[in-house]
């Protein structure tokens, strides 16, 4: 038996031709297929070169199980999750590498409701069979259903379902998609508003879905992809702008004056728009920057629950509180109505309606935040050892510290700054996140004493 190695943490990624190919995508679907004894399985591709056919593949594997595949070819992850809910599907996969270079491909797989595989129980046991090629037994061949066209009129309504559609006044929005996924869908959505009245102008940026990605592979959260954005919104005078990742389950947002919005001030604002909807509702967060997030629940008179990170830790909470919202500083937001998963359009759509309702800005909504609750965002630093590293810092601050939280990594709390220190599951780096109540001034040289305490340098 030969271990895969693409299996990672959460899902499946690897360089194409050394770890991943067509025959490993269809072990795979023909495992996820027979670990769920599947009746069907949903199945879409984002834009790189190689998704149609490890797609393809991955459909061969699910019919050769006896299942039924459902076809809902390109689409993004957030599409492959709908799908799954809307047709009743026992299982889901979306091939992709998301924000990964151009020579990784993978798979993300969801079970039926669209809920993220337990590890031990789902996805090591679809990994062994994978591995092993130890097929049961089948009385026939499934079937292949094209449903692309059914999935996006299905998708497209729910996603507009999350705002008020004769709320929204003229606005102009960047659209960047990447070179990704995105475009069709969007595109699918704008003529969907358009019909409805909407008056909303759209200024596309890299929207085709190009395989080559000709302008980077999409991953907006760099500093230096900024620009490709902020540039449009100040030329056009634009409201503000949205860039989406590959698959587009990420989002990320820049203000009317070109500005990038930090991950966790959409949190806060996002939990803010629901809190006015729905009184008393829980809130859903990742534990690396709280405090801007808890202030507005607080203020909202909704409950804060924290999460450890990922989504498959972020998805079971909210199912087990019942939350209307969930949402991570690194740009995932989850929504209870949306089978509890993740999406990179519904967040600008709430935005988007926010800003008609109110007359405020983007950036005016979000500049007291950052005068409130300052955040140094995540910072990387490449460590010879990240326990070591890790326990410097721990050995300086824990006897000061008010309060000590371990939910992921450790965070340390102090009247009025707090940091949260992650280590790489992969790679020999310690992630550290700072926040604060007060000045920018004084949270940078709170960073810089913690990064003399690290060590190694920033990645």
């Amino acid at each position: 038996m030969s271990d895969l190695t693409c299996f990672k943490a959460y899902d499946v990624r690897g360089e194409i031709g050394v770890n991943i190919d067509e025959d490993i995508a269809y072990r795979i679907g023909r495992a996820v297929a027979q670990h769920f004894s599947a009746k069907s399985v949903a199945i879409g591709f984002d834009a790189r070169e190689t998704s149609p056919a490890f797609a393809a593949a991955a459909s061969r594997g699910v019919r050769d199980a006896g299942s039924d595949v459902i076809n809902i070819g390109m689409a993004g992850t957030e599409e492959m999750y709908w799908s799954v809910t809307e047709f009743g599907a026992c299982a889901g996969i979306e091939v992709t590498a998301s924000h990964n270079p151009i020579h990784y491909n993978g798979m993300k797989i969801v079970k039926s409701q669209s809920q993220p595989l337990e590890d031990l129980g789902d996805f090591q046991a679809i990994k062994a069979v994978a591995s092993s090629q130890a097929w049961s037994g089948v009385t026939g061949v499934g079937r292949e259903l094209e449903r692309s066209e059914a999935a996006r009129k299905a998708y497209v309504g729910r996603v507009l379902s999350f705002v008020n559609l004769p709320a929204l006044r003229p606005l102009k929005i960047v659209v960047n998609s990447g070179n990704g996924a995105a475009g069709p869908s969007f595109d699918a959505i704008a003529a969907r508003l358009q019909d409805s009245g909407a008056p909303l102008e759209f200024v596309r940026v890299h929207h085709a879905p190009d395989a080559a990605f000709p302008n980077g592979i999409p991953n907006p959260l760099l500093p230096e992809n900024h620009s490709a954005t902020a540039d449009v919104v100040k030329a056009e005078k634009a409201d503000f702008g949205v860039a989406f990742d590959g698959d587009f389950d990420r989002c990320f947002f820049f203000d009317e004056t070109g500005q990038f919005v930090p991950g966790e001030y959409v949190v806060g604002l996002l939990a803010s728009i629901f809190l006015e909807k729905e009184v008393g509702a829980k809130i859903v967060h990742d534990p690396r920057v709280i405090w801007n997030t808890q202030d507005i629940v607080v203020q909202k008179a909704g409950v804060a629950v924290q999460s450890k990170t990922g989504h498959a830790f972020i998805k079971q909470t909210m199912r087990s509180h019942g939350a209307v919202y969930g949402g991570e500083m690194s740009a995932h937001h989850y929504f209870r109505d949306f089978a509890y998963c993740d999406s990179g359009m519904i967040p600008w759509l709430l935005i988007a309606e926010l800003v008609s309702r109110s007359g405020r800005s983007l950036g005016d909504w979000v500049k007291d935040r950052y005068a409130a609750f300052p955040s140094s965002g995540e910072i990387n630093f490449t460590v010879a050892d990240a326990g070591t590293a890790i326990e410097n810092v721990l050995s300086a601050y824990r006897a000061d510290a008010l309060s000590i939280d371990e939910t992921d990594g450790v965070s340390l709390a102090f009247e009025d700054w707090r940091f949260n220190l992650r280590r790489s599951n992969t790679e020999p780096l310690v992630r550290l996140n700072v926040e604060g109540k007060g000045t920018a001034d004084a949270l940078a040289a709170h960073v810089s004493a913690i990064a003399d305490l690290l060590g190694g340098t920033r990645a």
